[in-house]
Formats: C-alpha cells, sequence, structure tokens
C-alpha cells in the first residue's frame, strides 16, 4: 500500500489556485485563456521534472507519461480539467489534475514499479464557460463511441465554431489555433493507446458530509433531460388593457411551473431533481404585457423509467392553455445513466478499504469527461467529499487530507489495474 504526500498536494492546490486567482478564494480560468496557459505550463514543468513524456493533440489535451517496464502495454490514464467557471472554485476539474500528477510524482519517487506505462491528462473545455457546450473536447474525442442521440451534439466543425459568449467574439477554434499547447491529432487518448481510465473529482454536494464519508466510489453519471418550456400570448399595454382580457405568457408560466412542481413531487421518487435555470420574457418591458415566456427544465435521476415519467408529464403540458396561452415544450438535450467499470469500481474500494478511508457507493448528478470515456474505455471515477456541498463558486473548498486520500486510492487503484489488466 503506497500514500500520496498530503504537503505536496496544499502544495499543488496553492499554486493552481494563484492561476485565474479572482482576489476572494476563487478563480476565473476559461479554457485557451492566458490563465489556462499558465497551469499547463505549471503541469509541464513539474511532470517533465520527474521525467514524464509531454505531448498534447490537437484539441490541446495535454498528457503526461511514466513509461512502464513492457513497451507494448496500454496506458492507464488518470485526469481531469483545467479550466473553471467564472468566478469558480480552487477544486472543480484541476483536482483530477492534481491527484493525477501526484500519483506520477509518488510513483517516480518513491521507485514504484509498473508494467503499463501512467499518464496523468488534462481535457480541454470541459466547463464549456466561455466557449459552449460544456465536455467539448471530450465528447469530440469520444465522438466515435458516442450514442446517437448525444453524438449531434459534438460535431467537430460545429465544436470550432463555437463563439465566446464572453469578451472578444472569436470562435473556439481561432483561440485553439493561437493556444501555444495544440498538438496533433494522433496524440489523442483512444481504446489502441490506453485500457483504463480514472478520475477523481471533488463531488459538488453534500451526500458524502453528511454520510461521514472522506470519499465517493462512483457508480454511475446519472440520466437526464432539458427541456424549454414556452408560453404564448399576446403583448398589450400594461396601463390600459384589462386585466380579465390579458394572456400575459410571464403569469402562464408561473401557474404551469408550479404544476409541474406538484406532480413531479407527487411521483414520488427518492433522488429525483429538476431545476429551472435559465428563463428569456419578450419583450421584457416593464409597460409591456409578456406575449412569450420561455423556462428550461432540467430533471435527473438514475432509472430511465423514473426519467420517462417525468417526460411525461412535461409533455402533458401542452394539453392545455395556461391562463389563455399556448405551450410548446421542445428537447434541448437528454442524456442516458452511464455506468462505470464495475471493475475498476472494485479496485477502487479495495484500496479504500486498505487505505482505512470511509467510503460509500454514490451517484454522479453533473456530467463529467469521464461520462463520455466511459464510453469508449473502462473508466470510473472517484469523488472527494466537498464542504457544504458548495461548488461552482469562490467557497468551494475540499481539505487537503480529503484530496491527499483521493489521490492515495487512485494511485493504488491504477497499481491493481496495471497488475491485472493486459
Amino acid at each position: 500500500m503506497y500514500a500520496c504526500d498530503e504537503e505536496r498536494m496544499r502544495d499543488l492546490i496553492e499554486t493552481f489556485s494563484k492561476f485565474g486567482d479572482t482576489g476572494h478564494g476563487g478563480v476565473t480560468r476559461y479554457a485557451l485563456s492566458a490563465e489556462d496557459a499558465q497551469a499547463r505550463a505549471e503541469f509541464i514543468r513539474r511532470m517533465e521534472a520527474i521525467g514524464a513524456v509531454i505531448e498534447a493533440d490537437d484539441l490541446a489535451n495535454m498528457y503526461a507519461t511514466l513509461p512502464g517496464t513492457d513497451a507494448s502495454a496500454k496506458r492507464i490514464v488518470m485526469g481531469s480539467h483545467a479550466d473553471s467557471v467564472r468566478n469558480g472554485g480552487n477544486y472543480d476539474g484541476i483536482l483530477g489534475v492534481m491527484s493525477a500528477m501526484e500519483v506520477l510524482t509518488t510513483v517516480a519517487r518513491e521507485g514504484i514499479a509498473h508494467r503499463h506505462p501512467l499518464t496523468a491528462m488534462i481535457w480541454t473545455n470541459e466547463e464549456g464557460s466561455l466557449y459552449p457546450p460544456s465536455m467539448m473536447c471530450s465528447g469530440i474525442t469520444c465522438y466515435d463511441w458516442l450514442p446517437e442521440a448525444v453524438k449531434g451534439g459534438f460535431r467537430y466543425d460545429d465544436m470550432m465554431a463555437s463563439r465566446a459568449i464572453d469578451g472578444p467574439a472569436r470562435t473556439f477554434g481561432e483561440a485553439l489555433a493561437e493556444f501555444p499547447y495544440r498538438g496533433d491529432a494522433e496524440r489523442r487518448i483512444s481504446p489502441e493507446k490506453a485500457c483504463c481510465y480514472f478520475e477523481t473529482h471533488i463531488e459538488q454536494g453534500p451526500i458524502l458530509e453528511e454520510a461521514g464519508c472522506e470519499l465517493g466510489v462512483v457508480d454511475c453519471v446519472i440520466g437526464m433531460f432539458m427541456y424549454r418550456i414556452r408560453f404564448l400570448g399576446e403583448t398589450t399595454h400594461a396601463g390600459t388593457f384589462p386585466m380579465p382580457r390579458r394572456r400575459d405568457a410571464f403569469y402562464a408560466a408561473s401557474e404551469a411551473l408550479r404544476h409541474l412542481h406538484d406532480r413531479l413531487d407527487a411521483l414520488d421518487v427518492d433522488d429525483l431533481v429538476y431545476t429551472t435555470g435559465e428563463v428569456t420574457c419578450h419583450p421584457n418591458v416593464h409597460t409591456c404585457v409578456p406575449d412569450v415566456f420561455e423556462f428550461t427544465l432540467d430533471v435527473r435521476h438514475e432509472d430511465p423509467a423514473v426519467i420517462e415519467r417525468a417526460r411525461d408529464v412535461v409533455l402533458s403540458l401542452t394539453e392545455r392553455t395556461w391562463a389563455g396561452c399556448s405551450c410548446e415544450v421542445e428537447l434541448a438535450w437528454q442524456r442516458d445513466t452511464t455506468p462505470f467499470d464495475a471493475r475498476l469500481r472494485g479496485f477502487v474500494e479495495d484500496a479504500c478499504e486498505r487505505a482505512g478511508v470511509s467510503h460509500m457507493p454514490i451517484h454522479s448528478g453533473a456530467g463529467h469527461d469521464a461520462q463520455f470515456a466511459a464510453y469508449m474505455l473502462p473508466t470510473t471515477m472517484i469523488f472527494v467529499q466537498s464542504r457544504a456541498g458548495l461548488s461552482h463558486c469562490e467557497r468551494e473548498h475540499s481539505s487537503v487530507r480529503h484530496c491527499a486520500e483521493g489521490a492515495t486510492v487512485m494511485l493504488n487503484a491504477a497499481l491493481s489495474a496495471d497488475a491485472a489488466l493486459a
């Protein structure tokens, strides 16, 4: 049983938190930004110092590899993303990169024998905060293995044409062409080069902390759908048109949203979660009755049957009018539950037991690069406890001890894979 170093992990966290530091305890580190390039340079510096070979592919995904004793063996890859949301925390994504770096550093410094090459990886543009969509470059890389329903959202040409939603109006492809760490397409991770993939990540929720567990053994990324729900009424003057004759789309949407909450709660299903996170109003003028109001509904659960029951509730909105307004629903995005590899999960559970780390099985409600990698390679994830469940904010925090424990478990799980896999 080998252990990663808590002080090295502390140094990694403190160092990477400087790249995009907001001055308020968090970071803004968009993909392909100067701050992203600074993080990549530090990744290269530290990995070259332990003798790792550095590569980058055409999407600026980066790889640092320690050769194994068997030149014909495929790589065991560990990693995550370095980009963040605006005013995000110091752990989301980058913890998986730092954990992989610490695994390789421990292996190199302690001379731990391994047959397979061990690779620490950075995925480009997981967040999609500047250039949508999220998980862009894992979607492109794993495109040939993705379900047909997902593929359409990750066509290469469409991704290269994605325009920045903040700052200069340039495309992802234009930014990628200027980024200093772009390489060649033949460097991409693939089943021909790699035998499995591990990703350590903060939980981004309160379940582990409330259960008194330090780590989570992730069994799947849960399925979900997102609909745009639109109400069509009539614009009239706010001061002159009688209330009983109005067709107020905003008011209609409020009635329907309350109805959705009541109907979805009435399904009485544990762990079903749903969110309205985006709204638009037209004409959005205080002297006008709204004629169009639209909101999104994001629904998530592990069980496909529950997802379909919830979908029936959403689709039923179109069967009636709401405050005199008609309703349209449009599917914007969906994914099936993505299970992780049972054998790799077993290696993680065994490593937790041997390390004396409290753990529990857990689902991921959020999407991750590992979700797409799982269609291409045997894949699993390790969750590290998040304080108060906070993430995508500057108060995001995981203790150094828990972060080091996550790296220790990934190290020993990877060594188990090294011994067991072809």
